[in-house]
């Protein structure tokens, strides 16, 4: 992708070097119970919870990113800016606004409006807050875990979060949610996958944009965005897994189903192509 250069958004907000804006999850129970102990005993509890606090922070504030992961934190960024212009135009011919998300780094665990979460969890948007969140570490964990390399992967990852954030304020995932709420678990899950596959064809949409529009994409970009779709389908992630696949508990769709909705999405570049809901063959 012929990124570099180019302006990047406004809407980041680096957690990297703040513990991800809140108490760690895990260590800070434990602090507490030490806490408890030192009270039965006669202690002070004061003490222990100020020097886990002042630990905490020196920790924090410490971190210094290496030099490709602020190369990272650049790419995104970048990327960010071009879904911001296509998403503008997007809602503008639908004469409505388009609010920018905000698109949070953090480092290993991150508070949220939608509850707290570690790495482990991956890129995801929190309706609630209107926030991506992304650690970049994932970056590698593409190449490494996924077979997924190329900075176009992580273009693909950022393009489907900001797609949540389409739906949110278009007012499908309240829609998707009511659903969910009145039918039973196996309806849930088949109305998540045809929200993510839809989040899939709005990324292929903001590709053709970038394509189309600005001559950003390269050679090879959009196999990079199929072989990312392909790496994280359902079935292929319950294959690697568990050894087999169980599709009543498929929630984004299979590699086969990812792949075809960011492609229609970049082929035809037209919004109404988009609806997963109606679709007789996802």
């Amino acid at each position: 992708m012929r990124w570099k250069g180019r302006e990047r958004s406004r809407n980041i907000e680096d957690r990297r070097g703040s513990g991800g804006g809140g108490k760690v999850i895990g260590g800070g129970i434990g602090v507490l119970v030490i806490a408890v102990i030192v009270y039965l005993l006669g202690g002070d509890p004061t003490q222990v919870l100020q020097q886990a606090g002042e630990l905490q922070q020196t920790t924090n504030e410490n971190y210094t990113p290496p030099a490709e992961e602020n190369e990272a934190e650049e790419f995104v960024a970048i990327v960010l800016k071009e879904t911001e212009r296509f998403w503008h135009q997007q809602f503008s011919e639908m004469g409505k606004e388009y609010p920018e998300p905000v698109l949070v780094l953090f480092r290993s665990q991150v508070t949220t409006d939608c509850g707290g979460a570690t790495s482990a969890s991956g890129p995801f948007y929190c309706p609630a807050d209107q926030k991506i969140y992304i650690d970049l570490s994932f970056y590698d964990e593409l190449h490494s875990r996924f077979g997924a390399p190329g900075d176009f992967a992580m273009a693909y990852v950022v393009a489907h979060e900001v797609g949540h954030h389409v739906q949110t304020v278009l007012g499908i995932s309240d829609k998707v949610r009511v659903l969910k709420e009145r039918g039973s678990e196996k309806e849930a899950n088949r109305l998540s996958v045809m929200q993510e596959l839809q989040a899939d064809f709005f990324a292929g949409l903001w590709a053709h944009y970038a394509d189309r529009m600005h001559n950003l994409l390269e050679e090879g970009d959009i196999e990079e965005a199929l072989n990312t779709a392909s790496a994280i389908g359902d079935d292929k992630l319950q294959k690697q897994a568990q050894g087999y696949v169980v599709p009543d508990a498929f929630t984004h769709g299979t590699s086969a189903q990812r792949m075809k909705w960011f492609y229609k999405g970049y082929t035809t570049g037209d919004i109404s192509q988009g609806d997963t809901y109606g679709a007789e063959d996802l």
